[in-house]
């Protein structure tokens, strides 16, 4: 899951400051609701730092993405619900989804009422434009999808695929933004072009984007459900957490993706009533990659002795306010609850406990030598590790700061770099880092986990950006072949086996360090608009960067009505 991301998740724009979180004159301050009367925008931040003008839904580093705003622009075929991740997907584009039995087939039907924001109408040919146009760029194709056939007649589009599409359904139906062909066919090259005036079929269209905030306004017509309620979605990216949580007490934002320390303090108590957060988990996790090209990093025994020593309780309570996070237990790096029943019988019952001496002990076999408070390769080189995430983000900085002081204690000498987003996300897609802590895709099985650490599919060469996955350049043919033979088994029983002895390989050779688990929720207010979802009605992910942040807008009504 897109994560902060979606993340988490920015291309010279918007850099809204701790001073203009503060300011009367915020483009996102809800004047006209102090007098009484009833806001008719909604202000959602997230805290992304600056972010550049591109609106194209497929690029990963866009303003659109890392803000959320594509998904009000372009929508996809289906809505994914990862707060219920086995539930069936919702039509949308598509009003009927049905798959075959070995999900190597899917067939669509069309909306007839759908059109774009320009006027002309939304047809089954945009559908096979689309995924053709992502079937024949790889750099669009992020999730890695083996179309196969892509055809249409009238209103119905069927689509093959070379393997089955167990795993990944919901991404080739919930995260695909389909685009009009009559636009894009004249795009000399969709993987970069910014898309200075979208033409989308979602219910707004992009008003204005300046250094103040970027403003959707609602369509006026053409739409192919009713309008939302919200005349105007107001995004800002402000310049770190602490900005954004003060933007959320000052009720100049009314909804973000944001780690707010002691939430209810800061943020919750300021307007009990209203303020709240909601923080669903999901099949998804966080924890340090390390890049596998870079020695000592190669070595696995390395890697497991630093795994060793990861203080997961510390990260929790300090880093993560003891909720946002939740501590990953298991040594399969599954979350408890969401991952419980897809644990292999190898590590049923098998938790992660800080070990030291082990770790120590490890070392030493493999090798290593402990000079004092410094450790040495097999070669004498000594071992240090650069760790790097966006300075914006407190949770991951307090984060990297613990690691710092847990590597230490086996003679690895870390030190911390604090990039802006942007600049980090490059940089973790390019495999231009040592160590970073990052979150992985989520799913409805923990396919989609481990398939973000280990698929040799998704490996690039440095320098060649890996948008989805396996950032730390991992190479298992074992392991490739096993998240293959998973994601096409067609009995439990077989999908058991694989899972085995994928979880094997990332315990024993710890590609990625795992830390805690996902959510996909939100921190928002009532004060201006209800209807949000919640644990009594988790009808759509609460993130505002994740596709379904569409649904919840759809839901939203005047608090004032």
């Amino acid at each position: 899951m897109q994560r902060r991301k979606l993340f988490a998740v920015a291309l010279a724009g918007v850099l809204a400051t701790g001073g203009l979180a503060a300011c009367g004159d915020s483009p996102n301050a809800n004047k006209n609701a102090a007098n009484g009367s009833q806001a008719d925008y909604l202000s959602i931040g997230m805290p992304n730092g600056t972010v550049t003008e591109n609106n194209n839904p497929f690029v990963g580093t866009s303003a659109g993405a890392s803000l959320g705003y594509r998904w009000m622009l372009y929508e996809p075929l289906g809505q994914w619900n990862n707060t219920k991740p086995a539930d069936s997907l919702k039509p949308w584009l598509a009003s009927e989804i049905t798959w075959s039995a070995d999900y190597k087939t899917v067939d669509l039907v069309i909306r007839d009422k759908a059109t774009w924001s320009d006027g002309k109408p939304l047809t089954a040919e945009d559908v096979v434009f689309t995924l053709n146009l992502v079937k024949s760029n790889e750099a669009l194709n992020i999730f890695a999808v083996p179309f196969d056939q892509i055809t249409a007649d009238g209103d119905k589009v069927k689509v093959t695929f070379k393997t089955s599409q167990f795993t990944t359904q919901h991404k080739v139906i919930g995260q695909i933004p389909i685009v009009p062909k009559h636009i894009w066919e004249k795009i000399a090259d969709p993987a970069t072009d910014p898309i200075k005036e979208p033409v989308g079929s979602g219910p707004y269209t992009l008003k204005s984007f300046s250094q103040q905030g970027i403003t959707l306004a609602v369509r006026e017509s053409g739409y192919w459900q009713d309008l939302p309620q919200v005349k105007e979605l107001r995004y800002t990216s402000y310049a770190d957490n602490n900005a954004q949580t003060t933007a959320l007490a000052n009720g100049q934002s009314d909804w973000s993706f944001v780690f707010i320390p002691n939430y209810q303090q800061t943020f919750v108590a300021k307007d009990p009533e209203n303020y709240k957060v909601w923080a669903p988990g999901v099949l998804g996790i966080h924890g340090l990659y390390l890049n596998t090209t870079k020695k000592p990093f190669d070595d696995p025994k390395l890697r497991q002795a630093m795994n060793m020593v990861v203080n997961r309780a510390d990260i929790f309570t300090q880093a993560e306010a003891g909720y946002f996070h939740p501590e990953i237990k298991s040594v399969t790096g599954l979350p408890e609850g969401a991952g419980d029943a897809y644990i292999s019988a190898d590590f049923t019952g098998k938790t992660f406990a800080v070990d030291v001496e082990g770790a120590k002990a490890l070392l030493a076999t493999a090798g290593y030598k402990l000079e004092g408070d410094t450790l040495r390769t097999p070669s004498g080189e000594p071992v240090t590790i650069k760790l790097s995430d966006p300075a914006s983000w407190s949770d991951y900085q307090t984060t990297l700061e613990i690691l710092k002081s847990n590597f230490a204690e086996i003679g690895i000498k870390a030190t911390v770099e604090k990039p802006n987003q942007n600049v980090w996300d490059a940089n973790v897609q390019k495999g231009d880092f040592e160590g970073t802590v990052r979150w992985t895709n989520g799913g409805s099985t923990p396919f989609d986990i481990y398939q973000t650490v280990l698929d040799g599919d998704l490996y690039k060469p440095i320098g060649t950006a890996a948008q989805q996955g396996n950032f730390g350049r991992f190479q298992s043919p074992e392991a490739t072949a096993a998240l293959k033979t998973y994601s096409s088994a067609t009995s439990d029983a077989d999908r058991a086996a694989a899972l085995a002895t994928i979880q094997k390989i990332f315990v024993e050779q710890a590609p990625m360090l795992p830390i805690g688990s996902d959510n996909v929720g939100g921190a928002y207010s009532t004060k201006n608009w209800i209807g949000w979802p919640s644990d009594a009605d988790s009808y759509a992910p609460m993130q505002p960067t994740q596709a379904g942040a569409l649904d919840v807008v759809l839901h939203l009504r005047p608090a004032k009505s």
